[in-house]
């Protein structure tokens, strides 16, 4: 009897000594490899560069994980005409003077025929004089694209402000230039000439972006008035074009002859995943407007890469 006891202790033990080392063998496998989140953009790479390589101008791309913070750029410092994503540093500085007190979103502004602009929008087509708020302008400024909004909102907050305002947020190659359609108004007529109503980098707007996501461009109220804007973007042939269903991008675009932009806050659902991206492009061969503009369709398939990269989802 003895023996029986003295044997079954011991097994006692050893089954005791197996219990503790299980739990110890995953608390191993639970301690997270600092490489692991860098490692998806990293990976990207290649595949970035082997799609910008067959397309028929430059390219200038920055991505951020805004869970990790890790980035990747290609070209990211390099300027680019902004074309129409200028709109959204407009944005950020109306929303500042509201956080100020210097306007409210429901002030009045009003319209009239002297300023109406063409290219993209809707306020060109309606009947003059025509009262709109702050807010409504800021609207139709970003999920139109809407010149004739922009204008009204710059002549309110002034284009040397916006370029300040991202000055004081980090971002001194960000520059507003002059009104839509108004070179006359140029600040910076050196500027203007080369690179149009605005510049900035890859690197800067995708910052700017995240700074809004994280609600520290303004405040945490702004940033959910203005990221609503940006989600209502009407203009989908890029980036948002082969994501998935239920996929959410606030974002704002950008066109000219020669370059197309787009840039915004991409966010997955299943898995749920946040990031910023924001590709650029200047001197395409093909300056076409129809939907499938070569850049069109290169920033589409960017995204598509970063985001199957990104998520491990399969995309369209």
């Amino acid at each position: 009897m003895r023996c029986s006891t003295t044997t079954s202790r011991a097994r006692a033990r050893r089954g005791s000594r197996r219990v503790f080392t299980v739990p110890l063998a995953l608390l191993a496998l639970a301690v997270p490899d600092p490489t692991a989140a860098q490692q998806p953009l990293r990976s990207l790479r290649p595949a970035l560069e082997e799609r910008i390589a067959r397309h028929q101008g430059v390219v200038g791309l920055a991505i951020i994980d805004l869970a990790t913070g890790d980035t990747l750029s290609i070209r990211g410092d390099e300027p680019f005409p902004t074309a129409s994503v200028i709109k959204v540093p407009v944005l950020v500085e109306v929303f500042h003077q509201v956080e100020n007190g210097r306007l409210r979103l429901e002030d009045p502004i009003v319209m009239l025929d002297v300023d109406k602009r063409p290219g993209s929008g809707v306020l060109q087509y309606l009947t003059a004089p025509l009262q709109i708020t702050v807010r409504d302008a800021a609207f139709l400024m970003i999920a139109l694209s809407d010149n004739t909004a922009t204008n009204l909102l710059v002549d309110k907050v002034g284009i040397r402000a916006v370029t300040a305002r991202m000055d004081s947020l980090g971002l001194p190659r960000t520059a507003l230039h002059s009104k839509v359609f108004d070179r006359s108004s140029s600040v910076a007529p050196d500027s203007s000439a080369r690179w149009g109503l605005g510049v900035t980098t890859p690197n800067e707007m995708a910052r700017l972006f995240a700074m809004i996501h994280r609600g520290e461009a303004v405040s945490p109220e702004a940033s959910r008035e203005m990221l609503r804007m940006l989600r209502a973007q009407f203009y989908t042939d890029a980036i948002p074009r082969y994501l998935p269903a239920g996929t959410t991008v606030a974002h704002k675009t950008g066109s000219i002859d020669a370059a197309r932009h787009d840039c915004g806050i991409v966010s997955s659902r299943e898995p749920a995943r946040d990031y910023v991206l924001c590709v650029f492009t200047k001197e395409n061969q093909d300056r076409s407007w129809r939907t499938d503009n070569e850049a069109h369709v290169l920033i589409a398939d960017l995204a598509r890469l970063v985001h199957e990269g990104l998520t491990g989802t399969a995309t369209q």
